[in-house]
């Protein structure tokens, strides 16, 4: 009963920590226009991408895994805050990875041993990238802050001097090879957002 308690509080602890992430803010804007995104929005809307997406990916993806790996990837900046894609910062993008492994050490360990090892090792499979459900979800993530800015009018693209080419570079290649169809369509929505002055040419 004692063992049964203490996962009870270890999950409970584990569910207040996770609140944080709502307020922990991005550099995009919602669609809309009216606020910037935070982080728990993010990765409840990939959740959505991972579950609705599945149909276009290039390679067979199991789904149950791909969502849960979407809502657990970015848990890591309650702790290690968010690091802009496109950020000047050398010691920001240096220290990303320590950052964020110290706070996989801490947060998944908040859980009840099992469920800690599991998100962590969900974790893991996104950063090294190397399984059919890790490359999907990274073109998703990849994917859905270029079709926000699309949709609001490239207002951070424009703030932080982002240019066409490099929004390719950073989503290309992640999103081409494994949602080829979504990247065409979120191709020509970049190239009509160039055209309206929402991002510079290259």
């Amino acid at each position: 009963m004692t063992e049964l308690h203490d996962d009870v509080a270890a999950t409970l602890r584990f569910f207040m920590e996770a609140d944080r992430l709502k307020g922990v803010e991005r550099k995009n804007f919602l669609a809309d226009g009216s606020r910037r995104e935070n982080t728990a929005e993010h990765s409840w809307h990939l959740g959505i991408a991972a579950m609705i997406m599945a149909p276009f990916a290039s390679e067979p993806v199991d789904i149950a895994t791909a969502v849960c790996m979407a809502l657990v990837h970015d848990i890591v900046e309650i702790d290690a805050g968010d690091t802009f894609a496109y950020s000047q910062s050398e010691e920001e993008v240096a220290s990303k990875e320590s950052r964020e492994i110290a706070a996989a050490d801490h947060l998944f360990g908040l859980l009840p041993t099992a469920m800690g090892e599991r998100f962590r090792a969900l974790w893991d499979e996104y950063e090294r990238g190397d399984t059919p459900e890790a490359r999907y979800v990274m073109a998703v993530d990849r994917m859905a802050p270029m079709l926000l800015n699309t949709a609001e009018g490239g207002s951070t693209w424009r703030e932080y001097g982002i240019t066409r080419e490099r929004v390719i570079a950073r989503n290309g290649s992640h999103i081409e090879k494994a949602l080829p169809a979504i990247w065409a369509s979120a191709l020509a929505g970049l190239d009509a957002a160039t055209a309206a002055g929402h991002v510079a040419a290259d």
